[in-house]
C-alpha cells in the first residue's frame, strides 16, 4: 500500500487514502507521521483485495515535520 492522499492532519496524526500499487484498491485509514511509519509500517500493509504488500521499489513519503521536533 502507499499513501494516495492525506485528507487530514493534526500534528503527527493523520488520515489518508491508501492505494494498493498492484490492484489499485483504496482504503481510508489513520497513520502517524514519523519515519518509522513511512518506512516500515506502510510497506507492510496488506491489501484487503489482493493480499499483496509493497515491493522493493516502494518510496516512502517524507515527514511533514523534521524528526525529533516536538509539536
Amino acid at each position: 500500500m502507499k499513501i494516495k492522499k492525506i485528507t487530514e492532519q493534526y500534528r503527527r496524526d493523520f488520515y489518508a487514502i491508501y492505494e494498493c500499487e498492484h490492484c489499485g484498491h483504496e482504503i481510508s485509514g489513520s497513520g502517524y507521521d514519523d519515519a518509522n511509519f513511512h518506512q516500515n509500517v506502510i510497506p507492510k500493509m496488506k491489501c484487503g483485495k489482493c493480499g499483496n504488500v509493497a515491493d522493493q521499489h516502494y518510496k516512502p513519503l517524507a515527514t511533514r515535520y523534521p524528526e525529533g521536533l516536538q509539536i
